[in-house]
């Protein structure tokens, strides 16, 4: 079975037991490490793999081929996106301006343009795509106006000089007391589905059940990452989510789908379509 997932810790920690072999019945896997605006576009491809991780916020566009399981993939809390202005933390300073996003099928880019809808008069001006390493230097150094970042910025970013606009991550769950819905896994309709999902939920289990296992599966992928931060990673990214998506999982899933149908962001999807049955 193909299976396309990120080096991230929180991917390798999840699909380490089913990757070697320790989960009874389950097939042999053929990995692809790739990260998920790879694997987006994998998703988009005649030939994808059979099961894959990818963005929420690309989801809609696969429904046809691809279902959504309901454990393996990633929800959280206190982990959303920034924006970020040279020094301004008002949202009418976006307004007509240009602003550096790392992806347009992100969870994040969708975070940001349902934020805006409501929060910047007359709406922000042009999308810049860039690498998202690259997107706190642009800001700093004027080449954009504000810049959405993800990841470890929420932590670096004081070290560029810059101001912290809106954390999205606090206003969507304030907004609607939801986690975030970041990473979903995915798997070929034409495949046996509630197997697959027994196997992934196997696997989350064997992961909580022996955390020492796949350290070193773990700190291989985890390019260059500390046993301590990749701990830290496992640990903000891998809940309760991660086994079973739950009425809150599917709650917040379909909110932020709906919404950015409403916007425009993403094709309407049928929302009760989304459950495993």
């Amino acid at each position: 079975m193909k299976i396309a997932f990120s080096p991230c810790p929180n991917d390798t920690f999840i699909f380490h037991a089913l990757v070697h072999g320790l989960i009874p019945d389950a097939p042999k896997l053929d990995v692809t490490y790739a990260d998920i605006d790879i694997t987006n576009s994998l998703a988009a491809s005649p030939n994808g793999p059979d099961v894959l991780k990818i963005s929420y916020a690309a989801l809609p566009w696969v429904l046809s081929e691809y279902a959504l399981l309901p454990c393996g993939g990633a929800l959280g809390r206190g982990c959303g996106p920034l924006v970020l202005t040279p020094n301004s933390d008002k949202p009418s300073a976006l307004t007509d301006r240009r602003v550096a996003v790392p992806s347009e099928r992100s969870t994040a880019y969708l975070l940001f343009r349902l934020w805006a809808a409501k929060h910047v008069p007359g709406g922000v001006g042009e999308i810049v795509i860039l690498p998202f390493n690259e997107i706190m230097p642009a800001v700093r150094d004027g080449q954009v106006d504000a810049g959405l970042v993800i990841h470890e910025a929420r932590f670096t970013y004081p070290s560029y000089g810059l101001t912290l606009l809106e954390d999205l991550g606090n206003w969507w769950e304030e907004d609607t007391g939801l986690p975030i819905p970041l990473g979903a896994i995915i798997a070929r309709r034409s495949l046996d589905l509630p197997a697959i999902a027994h196997w992934i939920r196997e696997s989350v289990n064997y992961a909580w059940a022996h955390p020492d296992a796949s350290r070193e599966y773990v700190l291989k992928h985890a390019q260059e990452m500390s046993h301590q931060v990749a701990k830290e990673h496992i640990n903000l990214y891998v809940n309760e989510f991660s086994a079973n998506l739950g009425n809150e999982g599917y709650q917040a899933v379909t909110t932020l789908l709906s919404r950015a149908s409403q916007e425009g962001l993403v094709p309407k999807v049928d929302v009760n379509a989304l459950r495993l049955k």
